[in-house]
């Protein structure tokens, strides 16, 4: 049997324009990415390796549709237009609905930040959150991706995968970097992390990928037993309570047990 993939036509050859539009979307990827007050042609240029006339054509048809905007002084950031999308995309995800009401639950009871994130193209992607009503909130928004190793989502998802070969090249595609001074260095400290996280049924984030933040997550499994979805509660270190388990662990734990039982009774995975 042929599979025509979305690069190909029925014939098997290759569809006209595949190719531009893989570059239009590794500039939009590399604008959404920049964590400065708006992404340069030079940031552009250094992150994807186009050549600078190339990178101008691209830039102006983005600014064209709408997708991304100029911030000022040549320095672009994505526009009205493709965050309205993202926002549609969100809103009409099945699995984004079933979990708000537990979400919100867990909020509640935590008074702490919940985040929702799902693996993407080698990283874990926010798809919702839910704010503290305390004074100190997260920088996250949606949309924005973490690392498999130095987020508390990361490393729930990897060790609830039960097809190791997948974890392993998952792992080996990592480039490690470190974010704080408490950052898993590498592939071996990742790997042992993930035993415990086996055995204990919960992950943490312990100031790895920001400092003075402290996470837990656990992931929400499907009907096959798979990862599909990681929960994650986030809490600043100077606050966080002194019964931890009782606290965060626990809510944090069951809440994924009954949404894992939800996505089973509606055959719901991604």
């Amino acid at each position: 049997m042929t599979i025509t993939t979305p690069s190909q036509d029925k014939a098997g050859q290759p569809v006209a324009g595949t190719a531009s539009f893989s570059k239009f979307m590794r500039v939009l990827d590399a604008i959404a990415g920049n964590t400065g007050p708006g992404a340069t042609i030079q940031d552009l240029s250094v992150s994807v390796g186009y050549p600078k006339p190339t990178l101008y054509r691209i830039v102006d048809a983005l600014l064209a549709e709408g997708l991304i905007i100029n911030k000022g002084g040549q320095q672009f950031g994505l526009g009205p237009r493709l965050i309205s999308l993202a926002s549609q995309a969100l809103e009409s995800s099945d699995l984004r609905k079933v979990c708000r009401e537990q979400l919100m639950a867990l909020r509640d009871q935590t008074s702490e930040t919940v985040h929702l994130a799902v693996p993407v193209n080698g990283a874990m992607t926010y798809i919702d959150k839910l704010e503290s009503p305390q004074a100190v909130r997260m920088n996250s928004r949606l949309g924005s991706q973490v690392t498999f190793y130095s987020s508390s989502v990361g490393k729930a998802y990897l060790a609830a995968l039960r097809d190791d070969t997948h974890r392993r090249r998952l792992v080996s595609a990592i480039t490690f970097e470190k974010f704080t001074d408490n950052t898993l260095p590498g592939a071996q400290a990742l790997y042992q992390e993930i035993s415990d996280i086996e055995q204990q049924g919960f992950s943490e984030d312990r100031e790895e990928n920001e400092r003075d933040i402290f996470c837990y997550g656990c992931a929400i499994l499907d009907q096959h037993a798979r990862p599909v979805a990681c929960i994650s509660i986030s809490i600043p270190l100077f606050r966080i309570a002194a019964d931890r388990r009782k606290a965060y662990i626990e809510p944090l734990m069951d809440a994924c047990k009954v949404l894992s039982k939800k996505l089973r009774l509606l055959d719901i995975d991604a």
